[in-house]
Parts: structure tokens; sequence; C-alpha cells
């Protein structure tokens, strides 16, 4: 199967995509040979139900806004380079990337885009903010019944009070970064491919 990976993946293709998510050769074969694993209609792409298919994502209570991160708006699938795109997000950033020139653009694993990535699991309706009520839907997610609504609502409500800086109710992207600038990111949302 790893053969049949690197065969349908040209070397100019491996090279663009190392040079825009930072993975190495080995690393976008064994997801490529993941991916087309994946491909139950075998044509280059991914649907949301191929997604639902892997275990980890289907227990997961935010598997759903996790799948629709992988998909542009309004596209039902996703071809091999969006998803290590995604999936770059989560890469762990290197001792050697830290102090790199970002005159460049900014790499998707940098705390940055991690934080925007999580950012727009809360921003269930791309409005750039998180209201009480979108806050409130993925606690509800996370937690399942474990907790009332009274509770849940004093949770989303003592929430926004402590990072809404400009009294609108809701929570900004900038405020989102402030809340969490403490909070290691960059080692929370890592997971660690196999070199």
């Amino acid at each position: 199967m790893g053969s049949r990976a690197s065969t349908l993946l040209r070397e100019e293709e491996i090279e663009e995509i190392k040079k825009e998510t930072g993975f190495s050769h080995s690393q976008i074969t064994r997801l490529y040979s993941r991916f087309t694993s994946l491909d139950k209609g075998e044509n280059g792409t991914l649907s949301r139900e191929d997604f639902q298919r892997i275990p980890e994502l289907a227990i997961n209570p935010l598997g759903d806004r996790i799948i629709n991160a992988f998909f542009p708006e309004g596209e039902d699938q996703v071809n091999f380079r969006g998803f290590m795109r995604t999936l770059a997000h989560f890469r762990p950033v290197e001792d050697n990337e830290k102090n790199k020139d970002h005159a460049a653009s900014e790499p998707l694993n940098s705390r940055t885009n991690k934080l925007l990535f999580a950012f727009r699991l809360y921003d269930l309706d791309r409005d750039d903010k998180i209201s009480r009520d979108e806050l409130l839907q993925v606690l509800r997610m996370m937690v399942g019944v474990n907790i009332s609504d009274e509770q849940l609502g004093s949770i989303a409500d003592r929430t926004i009070q402590e990072a809404d800086q400009n009294g609108d109710n809701s929570i900004s992207f900038n405020e989102f970064i402030k809340v969490l600038e403490k909070v290691d990111v960059e080692q929370k949302m890592s997971i660690r491919f196999l070199h």
C-alpha cells in the first residue's frame, strides 16, 4: 500500500505540500496512504461520511465541528492538499521553527493559526465572534446531558463576562487570544505525526 501511495503522489506535489505544511516527505506519504484508505469512493477526495468512519472522530463530542473544519464553506469534498493543510494546524511547533523569520507567511501550525482554528470551532455562524448561544451549543456538545441547562448558561455567561472587553456580549478573535495567552496552545493542539 505504501508504494501505491507514493506512485500516485507526484514528487513535485510532495515538495509543494512540504513547503506549505512543514510535514516531512515520509509523513506526507504515510498520510497519503491513510487518506487513500479513507477515500471509500476512490475519487481522490474525502466526504464528511469518510471522516465519520474514523472511530476517534465518531466518539469525539466535537467530532462534527472538527470534520467541518476540513471543508471550505459550501464544499462537501476535500482533496489531499486541503486535508494536509488542515492537519498542519496540529503539527507540533519544533524548536527550530520558533525563531524563524516570520516575514514570510505564518506557518499553519503557528500559535495564531492554531488559535484561529480553535476559535472557528466555536464560531458556528462564521461571523467572527462567539455569541452566548454559540458557546452554549459547543458546551452542550462537549458535556452532553451531564450538566443542567442552568449550569451551562452560568458557565457561558461567566466565560463571556471574563473575555468580553468591548461590551458587545460576545468574544472576538482578539478577545479569544487574550483569554488564552497563558495556555500552552502549541502543545495542547499538537498531534505527534510519525517521521
